[in-house]
């Protein structure tokens, strides 16, 4: 890890005039200067002004001198994009080998090169090209960059890319995150279940691994097996609930086995994050709106969403019927629109994690071309006067919090086969500072118990239990021991949410509260009275 991050550095080497300017602006922004102002106090010769990633570097060569005592609050303040850890945990994004995709849907581009879906200069695409997808080196060298920019990294969301995840060999997947887990642990392990192990304890935890995958490959034996991996969130490629739309863009599977997966995922204790695609071909403004609602009055009900408008990109086959004048992509206005009357309805226990794929625009053969489609529509809604309450428009993320002032809420709804309890603390102006979510399922139905007997026989240990399926709070990331005054993330909310959690259980006479614990997240749950179980911890009640 070491080395890496030297080369990354050595990547990043800086002059003379650099240094010495990097030094000047930093005393400035100690003496009380606010961080732009000093950095356009000192301009370059050649023009520009001093990136803040040579601030960081020149800042931490200080600190190590003895020039600069180390005060993680200025690092904070000097941090380029300190948002990528506000929400409590860092993201590394890791895409596995190109690998054949079981579907054939005519939306998808076709690189042979990558990963079906996936285009050479999309971000995090060119990053695995560049180390040709191997994931120790693609861990590796985000967890170095992300160290010279100082950014924390002691708690880190690992989110494996790649169309359907299910599909590669399962000798593949098993490689594929040991040696992720390998590079965050920094010592090579001889199986997967070693790099466990030794994650539990390390420097850098796991603390949520994310797949992605289609909804026709969910079944009870997939699921266990995503478990023994270490997956506790997985990305379902939705795109619409309307089985005619599914049919002409040759997605191969109906809106009812989207359901079944999503239901089965919920019995097992995974976070759900949906993508849904508006502009497929067949679909129109007034079709997209109410399939949107679908999501939620159809029972879907997914923890986080991705909302990803269909782009036209020349290696698919939607750019055919163009061609042909049988497809017209949406105008920007008109997305900025329709996301526009859709989001003020999405539920309050919903995340959007994104509202447009980052796809260069010279991929993009026509329709929209801008990446700032989210700030779009958020200036959209304030003209139009109004708000969506999602979670991460809600985040209280680098505020500090008075724990006298949090109020405890419980958001109750019922998706189809359980009941979901959204336990969540809002500060006074509405900002959320954790939640936590627990899942107690609905035998009310035969489906119901089907779903929740077909689970449970593949993962007996969940019998009997209400399941803890994400418990976050928010704040900047802090180092694993560390204390922040005021944060989130260190006034005892994870536990008071727990607790909660407990009570609720005790009063239905559940006897067990299983939790989805990241291979990170063992020793926090230890700590709060559960056990180590098979594929879940589980607390007896």
């Amino acid at each position: 890890m070491k080395k890496t991050k030297q080369a990354w550095r050595e990547a990043k080497q800086y002059t003379d005039e650099e240094r010495s300017i990097a030094k000047l602006v930093l005393d400035e922004i100690i003496a009380g200067t606010p961080v732009m102002k000093a950095i356009h106090t000192y301009p370059l010769k050649a023009g520009g002004y001093i990136a803040k990633h040579a601030l960081v570097a020149r800042y931490q060569e200080l600190v190590q001198d003895g020039t600069y005592q180390n005060d993680p609050v200025f690092l904070t303040r000097i941090r380029m994009k300190p948002i990528r850890s506000l929400s409590g945990v860092t993201t590394v994004t890791v895409l596995t080998k190109p690998y054949p995709c079981p579907g054939d849907c005519i939306f998808c581009p076709d690189d042979k090169e990558l990963p079906k879906s996936y285009l050479r200069e999309e971000p995090g695409a060119a990053r695995a090209f560049e180390n040709q997808f191997d994931p120790y080196l693609q861990v590796s060298s985000r967890l170095a960059s992300y160290d010279a920019i100082g950014h924390p990294t002691s708690k880190i969301e690992l989110l494996i890319l790649g169309g359907s995840w299910t599909a590669y060999p399962e000798e593949y997947q098993a490689w594929f995150i040991q040696r992720c887990l390998d590079a965050m642990n920094g010592t090579d392990s001889a199986t997967l279940e070693e790099a466990q192990v030794v994650n539990q304890t390390s420097a850098r935890r796991n603390v949520g691994l994310v797949v992605e995958t289609r909804p026709d490959t969910i079944d009870p034996a997939v699921l266990a097996g995503m478990r023994r991996m270490g997956v506790t969130k997985v990305q379902i490629g939705a795109q619409s609930f309307n089985d005619e739309i599914l049919e002409k863009n040759q997605r191969g599977h109906t809106a009812e086995v989207t359901l079944q997966a999503v239901s089965m995922l919920r019995a097992a204790g995974f976070k759900i994050v949906m993508h849904w695609m508006p502009n497929l071909l067949g679909a129109t403004l007034v079709s997209d709106r109410a399939d949107f609602v679908k999501m939620w009055e159809g029972g879907y009900c997914p923890d986080e969403i991705k909302i990803y408008p269909t782009q036209l990109i020349e290696s698919s086959q939607l750019y055919q019927y163009w061609l042909q004048g049988a497809y017209k992509p949406y105008t920007t206005q008109e997305l900025v629109r329709l996301i526009a009357d859709i989001k003020p309805g999405i539920p309050e226990y919903c995340r959007v994690n994104r509202i447009i794929r980052d796809i260069p625009s010279t991929y993009i053969i026509d329709g929209n071309k801008r990446s700032s489609l989210r700030q779009d529509v958020q200036r959209e809604l304030a003209a139009r006067g109004e708000q969506c309450r999602c979670i991460r428009c809600r985040e209280i993320r680098g505020k500090l919090v008075e724990e006298n002032t949090l109020e405890l809420n419980d958001l109750v709804y019922r998706p189809p086969y359980s009941e979901e309890h959204f336990l969540h603390y809002r500060t006074p102006d509405d900002h959320l500072a954790g939640y936590l979510r627990l899942s107690f399922p609905d035998l009310s139905t035969e489906k119901g118990k089907q779903i929740y007997q077909q689970v449970a026989q593949r993962i007996p240990e969940l019998h009997g239990c209400a399941i803890i399926r994400e418990v976050h709070i928010y704040g900047q990331s802090l180092q694993f021991g560390a204390e922040k005054s005021g944060a989130a993330q260190h006034v005892g909310l994870g536990s008071r949410l727990i607790e909660k959690a407990v009570e609720l259980c005790c009063a239905r006479d559940i006897n067990k509260l299983a939790v989805i614990a990241a291979i990170g997240t063992h020793q926090y749950y230890l700590e709060r009275g559960f056990t180590g179980g098979d594929l879940y911890m589980i607390r007896p009640l």
